[in-house]
């Protein structure tokens, strides 16, 4: 298989318990596959997030994750393989160790170790997130340290981001640039259970409408990331635009910009056939949604075939390195599967 752009997933290596292994994933149309998660401490060393499933539990036919990652590696030649270090809950030893020069050192060997051991092409570094300007100048040396010890083209290395400013304006993404071989901008989660009204939380574009006229929650997009990080010189070939694989439901709205009660997130091999085909996509934005007739789930923001092709073609359009998935274990086989919807608009 040859790719012109990149189509990546993650794996959340958890997923093993749920009868979903390393073998689920479609690799007819993926082309970089990320491990989630290995853990960092503050010292640089690395550790597992679970010893007995990436190393010990039988998984497709080998001892744990890891191995029937490399299994689906070898049996796929043209996937590359990253091991993604970090995570939203496996953030908070960055900011010290991105400030010891000697934690960076130890990290960057560390990586290196990994990769050559466990058959990796490189590393994914998932600080989520620098706030303030000397945590980004740390993330750019952590970077920096990284790239020696990791050196271009034999290994690579990508970082994941959120889209929006309040993090990006730490980091001098010029200088990322020159360092990263992708950056993941996490084009989801713009609304959920934290929110004070619910919403698309994966829109491309804002709401074509008065900024003042809208809850601040709902201006949110996935092209104001990417337009702001092209802006603070960050090359454009090098940006993948995350998809959300799951659902996000607010219990008792029927719409954007609404109270709601509870909140909570749902795998889109999950989700009901008739909310996936009946779902309203609003080509205008570049999302969709479903309000649950039974009022339960409420208001639902998920992406569908639709809405993946529009951001495919809006890839194509800026020149963007391609899309990835969070996660392609929670894709859907068949017609529905958003990875390989993504796959064959990329390539069309």
């Amino acid at each position: 298989m040859s790719s012109a752009r990149v189509n990546a997933v993650y794996y959340p290596s958890w997923k093993v318990y749920k009868g979903k292994p390393p073998s689920c994933l479609d690799a007819s149309v993926t082309t970089h596959v990320f491990y989630a998660f290995v853990r960092v401490n503050e010292d640089g060393t690395l550790r597992l997030l679970d010893n007995w499933g990436d190393l010990e539990k039988e998984v497709d036919g080998e001892k744990g994750c890891l191995a029937a990652l490399a299994r689906l590696k070898s049996q796929n030649p043209h996937i590359k393989t990253i091991v993604s270090v970090g995570g939203g809950s496996g953030s908070a030893e960055f900011p010290h160790l991105a400030a010891n020069p000697a934690a960076r050192e130890t990290f960057a060997a560390g990586a290196r170790e990994f990769c050559d051991r466990y058959g990796f092409d490189g590393i994914d570094i998932d600080w989520e997130h620098p706030t303030e300007c000397d945590q980004g100048e740390n993330f750019v040396s952590l970077l920096r340290d990284a790239r020696k010890m990791l050196p271009s083209p034999k290994y690579l290395i990508t970082s994941a981001l959120p889209v929006g400013e309040y993090c990006l304006r730490h980091i001098d993404l010029n200088a990322a640039g020159e360092l990263l071989d992708f950056l993941n901008l996490m084009g989801y989660d713009f609304t959920g259970g934290w929110t004070e009204v619910s919403g698309h939380q994966a829109q491309l574009l804002p709401p074509d409408s008065d900024p003042d006229a809208i809850h601040p929650t709902l201006r949110k997009s996935c092209s104001g990331g990417v337009e702001y990080a092209l802006s603070r010189g960050f090359p454009a070939h090098k940006i993948l635009l995350g998809v959300p694989v799951y659902a996000r439901y607010f219990p008792q709205a029927r719409g954007p910009g609404q109270p709601f009660s509870g909140g909570g997130e749902m795998d889109y091999c999950n989700l009901a056939k008739e909310w996936i085909e009946e779902a309203r996509v609003e080509h205008e934005v570049g999302a969709a949604s479903y309000v649950d007739p039974s009022g339960e789930k409420g208001f639902l923001s998920f992406d569908v075939p639709a809405t993946v092709a529009i951001k495919s073609r809006y890839v194509k359009e800026k020149g963007l390195a391609g899309l990835f998935y969070w996660t392609g274990a929670g894709d859907r086989t068949g017609g529905g599967s958003l990875v390989a919807t993504g796959f064959r608009e990329l390539n069309s």
